[in-house]
């Protein structure tokens, strides 16, 4: 697998930004063009990345093609087409969007969010997007919530099986799908199953860590950083070494590069516990 994770200081050139990468023991970088970046901008991030044996492994297009204002949702609909065909163009690994949500927050939780309807319009505007570029070299994913589909394997599969198309792609992020005490405690049969069921199409994978509030009465969990939460990364990295010796594997969330300094330091030393030599 190949670990990557957030840069911090602006690097004026694609030369800088992949020394910058190297630097960070990174062999993997979210994008750094966008639709809007200029041809010779692409050209130049794609071939630096090549020549440094960088993988970009995907693109955000974070938006809510769910809204319920028509206008609001179209425009995310044309953004994540702009995003897929800027990755069919420059070879990025994967096109990463959530599904949406029917709330007041764009990613937040809604009682509607789990309605045939709600799971409709996320296969028709999946399709739309896909169908809108038919890309051969890339892929459309949808990061999993907690609260809105795909939050399971199971969803995950009914929405590839409803979408049908092969360039729907997986992302997994297993905190995402950790939205009980009991798969919290039973997270690594939860990993092992979701990689047994749906492996052979995940595309990209988020590397953070989770943790609950043993005081309180009501279930409150937390988003933390790899190692100072309860995921089970042995059990994790295990999983994901065996889809791909490119898979990449993205740290995000974090505040400060000390942040993931120590995030990566923790994956990079249980992969070594693991007998997992080149991440």
């Amino acid at each position: 697998m190949r670990l990557g994770g957030q840069l911090f200081e602006h690097a004026p050139t694609p030369e800088g930004w992949t020394h910058k990468i190297k630097q960070l023991g990174y062999r993997a970088a979210y994008s750094p063009i966008h639709p809007g970046s200029t041809a010779e901008e692409k050209k130049a991030y794609v071939e630096a990345a090549k020549a440094a044996d960088i993988i970009i492994s995907e693109l955000g297009t974070w938006s809510n093609p769910l809204s319920d204002d028509a206008q609001d949702a179209q425009n995310a609909i044309n953004g994540c087409i702009a995003g897929l065909a800027l990755c069919e163009e420059a070879g990025i690994t994967c096109c990463v969007n959530i599904a949406g949500s029917k709330g007041k927050v764009w990613c937040g939780p809604d009682a509607r969010n789990y309605t045939q309807e709600t799971f409709d319009q996320i296969v028709e505007s999946t399709r739309q997007i896909i169908d809108a570029v038919k890309p051969t070299r890339t892929f459309y994913t949808l990061e999993m919530m907690p609260w809105a589909y795909p939050d399971s394997a199971e969803s995950y599969l009914d929405l590839m099986k409803a979408i049908d198309r092969p360039a729907f792609g997986v992302h997994f992020d297993p905190v995402n799908i950790l939205n009980s005490p009991e798969k919290l405690y039973k997270n690594g049969a939860v990993i092992r199953d979701f990689v047994d069921r749906l492996g052979h199409k995940i595309k990209s994978c988020h590397a953070k860590d989770i943790t609950i509030n043993e005081n309180s009465f009501a279930v409150e969990m937390r988003e933390v950083g790899p190692g100072l939460g309860v995921l089970d990364y042995e059990t994790f990295l295990t999983c994901v070494d065996k889809l791909s010796p490119d898979m990449p594997l993205m740290l995000e969330h974090l505040e400060k590069p000390e942040q993931y300094d120590a995030a990566a330091a923790h994956i990079r030393s249980t992969a070594t516990r693991l007998g997992i030599s080149k991440i």
